[in-house]
């Protein structure tokens, strides 16, 4: 009997293991169901990733890729009907909106078995606990037992692993791929996966552990938005890594990190939009009408402070930021605007490529000091030193903000300010001072 193929997260061929699955299962019917509600909450550059990625997963396979809109838990039932579907098979999802759609889809199955086998991580989330039996919420302890559990080999898969149904004998009106007209700076698909990753491993990934905190060089992987949508998956990139090399090292505990914020979601699904430690829900934020122009400011790019404004910039023109620059401008957000990490992590996701639930909620938390393992309430990032620090000559700036190209010092530290630049929304050591003030009436 066939089966049906249902992809998500996990755009690809190679390295698949519910593909292996439902190969092994009988002839496949391979399908991909736009949920309007997702598609709704995506920003253009996302729908563009990700209509440009099925184009490809679609030629790959020759064309035989069913691509419908609606909501799964009605159609993903009616194509299994049309087709006599033995079983569904899936990547496992463990987000939280995943995982109702996916109980929602197995009730509407009835007899058909929704079958899941692997998961976009190398340790799928809720496999590594405590003695206990509790979840970790540190990072550094989770780390050594994520290396000591270990990861599968990359399971063999590709475009011949199965044999493809025609998506015509499903009965279902096929839909035109999203193809909003957003510009990427990066190419999507598979294929493209594959050649930005062997480029990276050729001739970034020994640099890495140096050049990965500097946004003025290319010096990370670009993976992120792939690993999102299941292009590559991290097995793949794993098989690549020398553990001898200082850079593997460190690539190797970013993809750590991943699996440690789908795990604390997995556990704590209210931490979405909630404060993990709910110590933070008394903290005072702004939110009135001057709270709201500064919001603007920050999102526009126009705050006065030459790194902040280059990362939102950046944000806004490619879709991109550079994970040190989510830090500064993250913190910048919380602890000298005094605004809710929410309004920040909610403008992340209208904006990045990569915008991914667990790493975007956890990574924002980090910074604003309520989150698992998060950063210090008085760690508070000079947008100015920092500056200096990774970006010394001012490239990333002088790129991004072009009131500074021709500043001798792009990082302002001494005031003088081109015309045409804004001048600083705020004082960043008078609001240090405050946001200290703010945090230490919780902690008492």
């Amino acid at each position: 009997m066939p089966t049906l193929l249902w992809f998500r997260r996990d755009l690809r061929l190679a390295d698949h293991p519910a593909l292996a699955a439902a190969a092994a299962d009988g002839d496949t019917l391979a399908c991909f169901v736009l949920d309007p509600r997702l598609e709704a909450s995506a920003g253009n550059r996302r729908m563009q990733f990700l209509g440009d990625a099925l184009r490809g997963l679609r030629d790959d396979l020759d064309g035989r890729l069913l691509v419908t809109r609606g909501r799964p838990d009605e159609q993903i039932p009616r194509i299994a009907k049309e087709i006599g579907a033995s079983a569904v098979h899936i990547t496992q999802d463990f987000a939280p909106f995943g995982k109702r759609r996916d109980d929602a889809v197995r009730a509407a199955l009835g007899s058909v078995p929704l079958v899941a086998t692997g998961s976009p991580y190398l340790v799928s989330p809720g496999r590594i606990t405590k003695k206990d039996g509790t979840p970790y919420k540190v990072f550094t302890p989770f780390l050594s037992a994520w290396r000591q559990t270990g990861w599968r080999k990359p399971a063999r898969s590709g475009p011949g692993s199965a044999r493809w149904l025609d998506p015509a004998q499903a009965g279902v009106r096929q839909i035109n791929i999203p193809d909003p007209g957003a510009g990427l700076d990066l190419e999507a698909g598979e294929r493209a996966a594959h050649r930005a990753w062997r480029a990276f491993v050729d001739d970034g990934l020994r640099r890495y552990a140096d050049d990965r905190n500097r946004p003025d060089l290319a010096g990370t992987s670009r993976m992120s938005a792939h690993l999102k949508f299941g292009t590559i998956h991290p097995r793949t990139l794993v098989a690549d890594l020398d553990l001898r090399s200082s850079g593997a090292l460190a690539y190797l505990r970013e993809l750590a990190f991943r699996d440690f914020y789908a795990d604390v979601l997995h556990h704590w699904p209210a931490s979405v939009w909630r404060n993990w430690n709910s110590d933070f829900d008394s903290i005072a934020t702004d939110t009135g009408a001057e709270a709201r122009r500064r919001f603007e400011s920050w999102k526009s790019g126009r705050t006065g402070f030459p790194l902040v404004d280059a990362g939102m910039r950046q944000l806004h023109d490619t879709g991109f930021l550079h994970n040190r620059v989510r830090m500064v401008v993250a913190s910048f957000l919380v602890k000298d605007l005094h605004l809710p990490w929410q309004w920040g992590a909610e403008w992340f996701l209208d904006q990045l490529v990569d915008g991914d639930m667990a790493n975007n909620q956890h990574g924002w938390q980090w910074c604003a000091g309520s989150g698992t393992d998060a950063a210090p309430y008085f760690r508070v990032f000079n947008p100015i030193t920092q500056g200096a620090k990774f970006d010394p000559q001012g490239d990333y700036i002088r790129r991004w903000v072009p009131e500074l190209r021709e500043a001798d010092d792009a990082h302002l530290r001494k005031g003088d300010r081109p015309k045409g630049y804004p001048q600083a929304i705020v004082d960043h050591g008078a609001e240090r001072t405050e946001a200290l003030r703010r945090y230490q009436g919780i902690s008492g």
